[in-house]
C-alpha cells in the first residue's frame, strides 16, 4: 500500500475530516481514531438502531468513513490523557483535525506545541473558514459553505432558485482538499525532514472548485445565475426525458452538434444557420423543445444505444441502485464489500484512486469504540500492563 509507511491520529468528527482520513486509510496508512470516552466520536451513535442504515451496532456514517481505521480512547481535557496523546504523536506522521479554531489550542495539542515533542509532524486542521480572515470563528456546517461559496447560486435554475448539491460536496470538498495537503506536506517532508501545519478551510476548498466559472465571471463583471442541466455555452448540452427516464445528451463544439443533427433527423435543426454557436445559443429554449420531444419517443437505453453507436456523448441519468450495479462502476471496484464482526458484510463505495502497484485493496471493520487502545499504546507507547491499569483507573483512557 503506498502510505502504509505513515501513522495517522485522526482527531476527526463528523464528515469532513472522517472522510480526509479514510482516504489516507484506504491507501494504507495506519490511521489511528482517537475518540473521547463514553459514547466515542459523534457518528458512532448516527442511525446505530435505524432498521435500514445500521448493522452490527454502527451506522451508515460510521461504517462507510472509519473502516481500515483502529480505535483508542483518550480523554484528551485530562492531564494525564494528553500526555499520552503526547506520546503517541512522537512515533506518528499526521494529526488530522476537524475541530472548531482554537479547539487545539485550548487543548495544548496545537502545532506549536506537537512540533515540540516531534518536529517531522505534519499537522491538518480543516475548518468551516480557516484559522486566518474575519469570519475564523464563525460556525459552518455543508450547506452553509455552498451557500457562501457561491455554488449554490448557480445550482438550479432562476424559476426554483439556489439549490444546494444533492451530496454533501462542502463537507466532502474540505476533506479532500485536506488529504492533498497532508500529502503535499509529506512530500516536502521528505526534503526538509521538517512538519508544517496544514490550514484548509471548507469555503476555500468551494471557491476553488468555482475554477473558470470564478475567472470568467471577475473578468466581465457578469454574475451568473442558475442555468438547470442546460450549459451556459454549449447548445445542445442538457438533460432529456425519455419514454423512461432521462439523457443527458452533450454536444461540445461545432463538429458534435453538426454529426447530432445528422443522427436524430428533425428537419428544423438542419437550419444552416445553427452550425454557429452563438445563433444556436440564443435559440436555446427552442432547440431543447425539439430534442426533448424526439427523445421522448423512445426509452433511454434506446436512445443510449444509439447515441453510442454515432459517437455522441450521452448518458443516462441514473439513479443510487442504477449508477452503484452499473457494469462500469463494478468493473472498477467501486463498491466494495466489508466484513462486519458479526459475520455480516456490508457493501459502499470504494476507492476511486488505482495506483498501478497496489493490487489488493484492503477494506476492514470499522473499529469498536476503544478496541485498539491496549495493543496500540503497548507498540506505540510502549506502555506496560501497570501503567495501563492505572490510566484506566484514572480514566485517562478506555
Amino acid at each position: 500500500m503506498a502510505l502504509e509507511h505513515l501513522t495517522v491520529l485522526d482527531l476527526t468528527h463528523m464528515l469532513s475530516g472522517p472522510y480526509g482520513t479514510m482516504m489516507l486509510a484506504d491507501l494504507g496508512a495506519r490511521t489511528i481514531k482517537i475518540e473521547p470516552p463514553g459514547s466515542g466520536e459523534a457518528t458512532r451513535r448516527l442511525l446505530e438502531h435505524d432498521k435500514d442504515y445500521a448493522a452490527d451496532g454502527m451506522g451508515a456514517y460510521f461504517l462507510t468513513l472509519n473502516r481500515n481505521k483502529e480505535s483508542v480512547c483518550i480523554d484528551l481535557k485530562s492531564q494525564e490523557g494528553r500526555q499520552v496523546f503526547l506520546d503517541l504523536v512522537r512515533l506518528a506522521d499526521v494529526v488530522f483535525d476537524n475541530f472548531s479554531v482554537g479547539v487545539t489550542q485550548r487543548l495544548g495539542i496545537d502545532h506549536a506545541v506537537l512540533a515540540g515533542v516531534n518536529p517531522r509532524i505534519i499537522t491538518c486542521s480543516v475548518t468551516g473558514f480557516g484559522e486566518t480572515g474575519p469570519d475564523v470563528h464563525r460556525p459552518a456546517f455543508d450547506q452553509v459553505v455552498q451557500a457562501m461559496g457561491g455554488g449554490m447560486s448557480i445550482t438550479g435554475t432562476p424559476e426554483t432558485g439556489p439549490t444546494r448539491s444533492g451530496i454533501p460536496i462542502g463537507d466532502l470538498g474540505g476533506g479532500i482538499f485536506g488529504t492533498l495537503g497532508v500529502l503535499a506536506a509529506v512530500a516536502e517532508r521528505e526534503r526538509t525532514g521538517r512538519g508544517q501545519h496544514v490550514d484548509v478551510a471548507m469555503l476555500d476548498a468551494q471557491i476553488s472548485m468555482l475554477n473558470y466559472m470564478a475567472t470568467m465571471s471577475l473578468m466581465s463583471d457578469i454574475v451568473p445565475h442558475g442555468a438547470g442541466n442546460g450549459h451556459f455555452v454549449h447548445v445542445p448540452y442538457n438533460s432529456y426525458p425519455t419514454s423512461d427516464g432521462h439523457i443527458i445528451v452533450a454536444c461540445i463544439g461545432d463538429p458534435f452538434f453538426m454529426r447530432f443533427v445528422d443522427f436524430i433527423d428533425i428537419p428544423e435543426l438542419k437550419n444552416p444557420e445553427l452550425t454557429a454557436q452563438p445563433v444556436r445559443f440564443a435559440m436555446k429554449a427552442e432547440i431543447d423543445a425539439l430534442i426533448a420531444a424526439k427523445l421522448r419517443t423512445q426509452t433511454t437505453a434506446y436512445w443510449q444505444g444509439a447515441l453510442d453507436a454515432v459517437r455522441i456523448p450521452n448518458g443516462p441519468v441514473n439513479n443510487f441502485a442504477q449508477a452503484l450495479n452499473s457494469a462500469q462502476v463494478r468493473a472498477r471496484q467501486m463498491v466494495v464489500s466489508v466484513e462486519l464482526k458479526n459475520g455480516q458484510s456490508v457493501e459502499m463505495p470504494g476507492n476511486p484512486i488505482k495506483l498501478s502497484n497496489t493490487t489488493e485493496p484492503r477494506f476492514t471493520c470499522p473499529p469498536g469504540l476503544g478496541e485498539h487502545t491496549e495493543s496500540v499504546l503497548r507498540e506505540l507507547g510502549g506502555y506496560s500492563t501497570e501503567k495501563l491499569t492505572h490510566l484506566k483507573l484514572a480514566g485517562a483512557i478506555a
